[in-house]
């Protein structure tokens, strides 16, 4: 990543706090597909794209008991404040790193989580292989990234055709990715997807905040337009 665009995300995790209770909806997706005794207990669990440690804390914080939970981000704000966040709360190895270059040798990993992140990069494929290699033969990654194929890619569209730039909160990378993308991606890197998961539909009117349908996300021939998307998949 480019030494502007690490500013520009200091500059963006600089007036936020942590979440304490880590419940946003793609934090929800992973916590419903991991499975303790295979992905936590005794495992060496890498979160990458960690943000303020909100995530990581309560990763290590779990009565599964992870071997160690290693928590890297792009920005040294974010690992900052994750790391005083998490005092006396977790046992996490705070690092600053960047996804597409990760500091570790191959196979360091038992599970491998990503959060939010690999559409702001501009070379996703490559941050996803290289998730890969540092996950081990058995391991399991845990990706989630929006899924612009419903509301949120017909918004972009119209933002376009006023000739207006679509931003997640004024992040300066913002791609258009989507569930069959995603999957090339970490099929590329030679991952097998072994579940995907989808929720979260919105009600969009310019001017307003967005409106959450949460009863749409019951309706599974839905849930591949839905905005929030999770793909669990297993290193041969």
């Amino acid at each position: 990543m480019s030494d502007s665009s690490r500013r520009a995300y200091d500059a963006w995790h600089e007036p936020l706090a942590s979440d304490p209770d880590a419940d946003t909806p793609w934090y929800g997706l992973v916590r419903r597909h991991l499975d303790p005794a295979r992905d936590l207990a005794g495992k060496r669990v890498l979160e990458i794209g960690c943000g303020r440690g909100e995530f990581a804390a309560w990763l290590a914080a779990h009565p599964a008991a992870p071997q160690r939970v290693v928590a890297a981000d792009v920005s040294p704000v974010a690992v900052r404040k994750g790391r005083e966040w998490a005092a006396g709360r977790a046992a996490v190895r705070w690092l600053v790193g960047d996804i597409e270059w990760i500091a570790h040798a191959g196979g360091t990993f038992d599970t491998v989580i990503s959060c939010e992140t690999v559409e702001h990069l501009h070379h996703p494929g490559r941050a996803v292989a290289e998730l890969a290699r540092v996950l081990r033969s058995g391991g399991r990654l845990f990706l989630t990234t929006p899924n612009y194929l419903g509301p949120w890619g017909l918004y972009r569209g119209y933002l376009r055709l006023r000739g207006r730039r679509f931003t997640e909160t004024g992040q300066p990378v913002n791609r258009f990715t989507t569930i069959p993308r995603t999957r090339r991606w970490i099929g590329a890197a030679g991952l097998t997807v072994r579940r995907t998961d989808a929720e979260g539909h919105y009600l969009l009117l310019p001017g307003r905040a967005p409106r959450r349908l949460l009863a749409l996300d019951r309706l599974t021939p839905l849930r591949w337009l839905a905005h929030h998307s999770l793909f669990v998949a297993e290193k041969p």
